[in-house]
């Protein structure tokens, strides 16, 4: 039997199949989720998004970014053990933990800087239950580290690296969409706004860390020196080899 044709959404041929479980490595998944719409200064861009799950050692979930949920997505998620944590990595990532939330009361809601304000702002009922920081919390220090990504004006965010995977987990510090993904009517915008494959640093975040430079490349160093195998983000096409020769390129605008 043939697949059934792949659907466009807004211009964006999203990484089917959506919803479901993806193997990267033992104890990490990662989930491809619908295609949103994020404003970037005066108009609305389509983009692809993308969550994670990793087993901690007590055997619960920590889950990254989470998309739209399912319930044949929720079924998967079950199987794999309890939800512990539901993460916001930065102030545009928080949409779908209400939804996750309902379904599992007992994780806590992790908050990034200027999350808070931001749902407030667009009138987003979320609850969060505790701050993150440049330390990982105790209930995940063994598996997973962390630091907060300073120097943008426009959005800090927290940053991450599972260790038992060698895995870097970025969300829009780094985006790379596929130009085959993407419509000819929106591919100048996207280059424009520096989101396309190969990826890099989206404009916006390199012009809003003019004289604060040095706080970006300090939190890139230290991202070095976990010297990651692979980087996982949020939009787009990842690196699943090669890591730190795409890093370099990537953050070129930090030299």
């Amino acid at each position: 039997m043939s697949s059934p044709p792949l659907e466009w959404c807004d211009g964006i041929l999203p990484y089917a199949p959506l919803s479901t479980l993806k193997p990267l490595s033992e104890g990490i998944w990662w989930v491809d989720g619908p295609v949103i719409k994020m404003s970037v200064g005066p108009v609305s861009l389509p983009f692809p998004t993308r969550m994670a799950i990793i087993r901690l050692r007590s055997g619960g979930l920590w889950i990254w970014s989470p998309t739209a949920p399912t319930p044949e997505l929720f079924a998967e998620i079950d199987a794999l053990g309890p939800v512990e944590h539901l993460v916001s990595p930065n102030k545009f990532h928080y949409a779908a933990i209400p939804a996750w939330k309902e379904r599992y009361p007992r994780a806590t809601a992790w908050a990034s800087p200027g999350v808070r304000e931001r749902a407030r702002s667009r009138k987003i009922d979320v609850t969060f239950d505790a701050e993150l920081g440049d330390d990982a919390p105790s209930s995940w220090t063994q598996d997973i580290e962390q630091l907060v990504f300073r120097g943008s004006r426009f959005m800090e965010e927290v940053v991450f690296f599972h260790e038992a995977s060698s895995t870097l987990i970025l969300t829009d510090l780094v985006m790379a969409l596929e130009r085959e993904r993407v419509r000819p009517r929106l591919r100048w915008l996207l280059e424009l706004g520096n989101t396309l494959w190969p990826g890099q640093t989206p404009r916006e975040v390199q012009v809003t860390s003019w004289g604060r430079k040095p706080q970006a490349r300090a939190c890139y160093q230290r991202i070095l020196q976990w010297q990651p195998r692979r980087v996982l983000f949020a939009h787009g096409r990842f690196y699943l080899d090669d890591a730190m020769a795409q890093l370099e390129r990537a953050f070129a605008w930090l030299r």
